[in-house]
């Protein structure tokens, strides 16, 4: 494997840097100011496109087309860690998950304004049965429908969904790249729907849910941006509707204290968004989390709680969509991903084939405990050469005569580090993701 030969780069250029840190290719100031050749070389080396494919997390094929990639076995791995966590992280936060088509009628996206402002960015229309049907380019029309599906009560307000879902953007072939360009995209997405009173809060609670994330995936936002309407024909003409809601966004901001910057042009065609801005080693910024409160599809699709009254929408993001968020870990990282989402988190290393039996007992246990483990058995070279092979690997099972008669193995941490006897159901209660 691929994994570790590029950690030993990494670490060997930058003596004192953690394992799989991001070095530094702006210094003093915004991405992409005063990059050095070292820098160049280090961006080379972090990019996703050829570090996620040596790492065996993705790639492409002609036949299937541009902008639709594929995950390996090692990305599919990483992905899921990602999907259970942020899972289980909206489910303690009051979110119901929710399951849609990817598909809707074209008289759905007129009713919800895709087709008037974002058409071209759309799939053209399918004809099935004498109807016209799209690839959605977003959940929020499903996600409205699903509230309107009965009767609501304040009392059930704010009420949360969250959803995992593909949609799909008729990228043009010149953007595409990699993972962070993609026609076929999975959204962590969700809504919530709430009294206009509540919305505020409601950001907020957003906002500390994407930064509890970011903190747990290693992710470091380069800054906040307050992204407005235009005054070409691809917002919403509504002032008053813009006004009310950029106060929202405004006053959450405001509130905690967060620097942030305002660009015209960057909104939602129905609403202003608080976008979480990222850059990958070349300093190219891009949008990964997102909160944004709308106003207009809860008055097209006339959604209402008892008593009449209409609720206000809050979108929000937490981890964006998952192409892109595997792009930006595989770059921050540079491979050697925190345990908890490691695609194999542990290896067994038998020192020679007499412990053989012992290290596939071992590995046995390691799964049954939960954690993806594989075996490097002692055929595959010296045991240096195999600890060299899989250095990336968070936790490295060495089994020698000891580790048989103790029944436990020892731990060699990816850095060199040294955990001595550590049993495996300790192993496996510390590679889980914190809450």
């Amino acid at each position: 494997m691929l994994w570790s030969c590029h950690a030993a780069r990494l670490r060997h250029d930058d003596a004192g840097s953690p394992p799989g840190a991001l070095i530094p290719c702006f210094p003093g100031g915004r991405p992409g100011a005063g990059r050095s050749p070292f820098s160049q070389r280090r961006t080379i080396m972090n990019d996703h496109r050829r570090l996620g494919r040596e790492l065996g997390i993705f790639d492409t094929d002609p036949l299937i087309g541009a902008g639709l990639p594929y995950w390996l076995p090692a990305g599919a791995a990483l992905r899921k860690a990602i999907e259970d966590y942020v899972h289980e992280l909206e489910r303690r936060n009051g979110y119901q998950h929710v399951n849609s088509p990817v598909l809707g009628k074209r008289e759905l996206y007129e009713r919800s304004g895709h087709w008037a402002h974002y058409a071209e960015d759309m799939f053209p229309p399918m004809m099935v049965g004498g109807e016209e049907f799209v690839l959605r380019p977003s959940l929020c029309p499903h996600h409205a429908l699903i509230y309107r599906s009965r009767q609501r009560s304040h009392r059930e307000l704010p009420l949360r969904l969250a959803e995992l879902g593909g949609m799909y953007r008729s990228e043009l072939s010149g953007v595409l790249g990699g993972l962070t360009r993609v026609r076929s995209i999975q959204l962590n997405d969700g809504h919530v729907f709430c009294p206009p009173q509540a919305a505020a809060a409601e950001a907020a609670a957003a906002l500390d849910l994407i930064e509890a994330a970011h903190a747990q995936l290693g992710i470091r936002a380069v800054r906040y941006r307050l992204s407005l309407g235009g005054d070409d024909g691809k917002f919403v003409d509504d002032p008053g509707l813009w006004a009310r809601s950029e106060a929202i966004l405004r006053e959450v901001l405001k509130e905690r204290g967060r620097d942030y910057e305002e660009e015209r042009g960057e909104g939602a065609f129905y609403g202003p968004k608080i976008d979480i801005q990222i850059a990958d080693p070349a300093g190219r910024e891009s949008t990964l989390s997102t909160v944004q409160v709308d106003l207009y599809q809860p008055e097209r699709f006339d959604l209402r709680y008892v008593g009449g009254h209409r609720p206000v929408m809050v979108h929000r993001s937490v981890v964006g969509g998952l192409e892109r968020l595997a792009a930006h870990l595989v770059e921050v990282h540079g491979g050697a991903f925190p345990a908890w989402m490691a695609p194999v988190q542990a290896v067994v290393l038998p020192l020679s084939e007499a412990e053989s039996a012992a290290a596939v007992d071992l590995l046995r246990r390691c799964v049954a405990a939960g954690l993806r483990a594989e075996l490097a058995p002692a055929d595959r070279g010296s045991l240096g050469a195999r600890i060299r092979a899989h250095r990336l690997v968070p936790y490295q099972l060495v089994v020698g005569p000891r580790e048989v008669a103790s029944g436990q193995p020892s731990v060699r941490l990816r850095d060199g580090g040294q955990a001595g006897h550590v049993p495996v159901e300790r192993l496996a209660a510390d590679s889980l993701p914190v809450f």
